[in-house]
This record gives C-alpha cells, structure tokens and sequence, in this order.
C-alpha cells in the first residue's frame, strides 16, 4: 500500500481482538475486543486500571510489552492490516498517520536532550525537513499548544519545565504531522486538577483543528463525559457496552457501567454518597470472561 491512506467509513476498526501472555497458555488480557473509531470522533475507552484498556491502545501502536502476544484478530487503519504490516512499514505510519500522547510527561522526553532535538528529529524524520524549518515549525507547534516564550523553551531540557508544560511538548509533537489517528494513553493522569482542565481544552482544540480522531484511554468518567464522542467500556479485558456519550451517561445499559457511574463524585451533587462496585458484581464479570479463555486453549 502506499503512503496516502484510503478513506473509508471506519478509519480504526478492531475485531475479534485476543491478546495474552508468550508463556501462559489459556490465559487471555483482551477478550475478543471489538470496536471501530470513525474519521474525527473522539472514542473513550474506560474502566478500572488493569482492565486491558492500556493494553489495547498498545496494541494499535505495535508497541506491545514484552511476553506479550495477539493470539488472534484483526486491527486496521483505513484498511491497512496493522497487524501485516512489516516493522519498517510501521515505523513509516508511527508519527505520520498514527501517533501517541503517553501517560507520563515526567518520563516520555528524553531527559539529556533539549527539547529542540527532540521536536525537530521527529519533525525532519517525518515531514523531510531541514534544520532551519523543522525549528520554524517546533517554535509554531509549541505556540500552538499556548507555550509562552517557545523559543526560550526548545533551548531546555524536560527537566527545567514543569508537568504540565511537558505535556504541552508531547500534544505538539503527537499532533505535529496531523496524524489520521492519536492513542491518548491516560494523559491527564500525572497532571493536577487544574491542568488537567487545559489539557484537555487544548487536546480538543487541537483534534478539531487537524480533523485528527483520537483514541482516549482513561479511567475517570469525569474526562469521558467532557471529551468523548463515544464510549467503550471495558472490564477484564471484554466489552461490555459502547454507546454514544450522551446515551451513556443517560441511561447506561449495562448493570456494571451503572455501578461505576453511582461509584464517581459528580460535581453538581456535592456530598452525594458514593456505592462501591459491588464484589459480586465484579466477581461475577470476571468469572465470565475467565470462562471465555477456553478459545486460547
């Protein structure tokens, strides 16, 4: 396939998705996850940390941990088989068609190079700049995602600049060649209330700018229900309801969902008594997915 990606319906389409350990056998992480990201939509995906939601958007990115294999299923972008595709053809996507914003600033910037090197290597790899205009566009870039003094700022290192402005430097590089598809991995998580608030602001703003759809792996309902367009919830590694976000929230179908909705603080009731997830509940969900591992046998 070459470099210009078709259009279609789905731009991210997962199918049958199962994912487990090299060495366990009979064991899965993702159960048969299913879903498809449209060109433009914002997609949730939301449960309890260790629920295989990170896991999933690695799998997208081929950057899979090791000991860790896809036992079966399929991942497309605009009908490429990722999954297919050779390490060099991956490496071509990632960054252009396909990119990332991490779950920690304090550790995704290399932390003995300015951050100019770091902008513009990506910038030059990508975009076939030379120096001189791959500087131009990291200064823009930075300006773009309201970093005052972008000049001064490409001439420091990751640790001379707070979370929140490292964070500001990973949404420009992640959007910096207006990839088709970013994988936000739980990237207000490190972040205090108040940035967390402009990061997201500033992510969306940006999406809507570039078009870009964006995969937004999270466990905070809060963040769902202020930048998703549509939800997946996981739980042990499965399915359990996708719906538009404002269905979602109104009248979540699934018994789970609803406990995790009267389980978050809502702003606009104060001291409202919040209900744990019921054990049985949740021990029931994961017995049924524990059940569905026969097909890895």
């Amino acid at each position: 396939m070459n470099d210009t990606l078709r259009p279609m319906t789905a731009l991210l389409e997962i199918r049958d998705l199962w994912a487990a350990p090299v060495r366990q056998r009979g064991h899965a992480l993702l159960r048969g996850v299913a879903l498809a990201v449209a060109p433009g939509e914002v997609h949730g995906i939301v449960v309890e940390s260790g629920a295989g939601k990170s896991l999933l958007g690695r799998a997208v990115l081929g950057v899979l941990p090791s000991g860790i294999r896809i036992a079966k299923g399929a991942i497309t972008l605009d009908g490429e088989d990722l999954l297919a595709a050779s390490p060099r053809r991956r490496r071509a996507l990632l960054g252009r068609f396909l990119a990332m914003v991490p779950q920690d600033p304090m550790t995704a910037l290399n932390p003995v190079r300015r951050i100019a090197a770091q902008m513009t290597d990506h910038l030059r790899l990508h975009l076939r700049l030379d120096r001189r205009q791959a500087l131009a566009v990291a200064e823009a870039l930075l300006a773009a995602v309201h970093i005052r003094e972008a000049r001064r700022v490409l001439a420091q290192y990751p640790f001379e600049l707070s979370g929140g402005m490292r964070q500001r430097v990973l949404i420009a590089m992640a959007f910096a060649c207006r990839p088709r598809l970013v994988v936000a991995d739980e990237p207000t998580t490190a972040l205090d209330v108040t940035v967390q608030r402009q990061i997201l602001r500033l992510i969306r703003e940006l999406q809507r700018e570039a078009g870009t759809a964006i995969l937004f792996i999270t466990h905070d309902l809060g963040v769902v229900a202020k930048i998703c367009d549509r939800v997946t919830v996981l739980h042990a590694g499965r399915v359990l309801e996708e719906a538009a976000n404002p269905a979602l929230f109104a009248a979540p179908r699934h018994p789970y969902t609803a406990a995790l909705m009267r389980a978050t603080p809502r702003y606009d009731r104060p001291g409202e008594a919040l209900e744990p997830v019921p054990a049985a509940l949740a021990e029931q969900l994961r017995a049924e997915a524990e059940a569905l591992d026969h097909v890895l046998a």
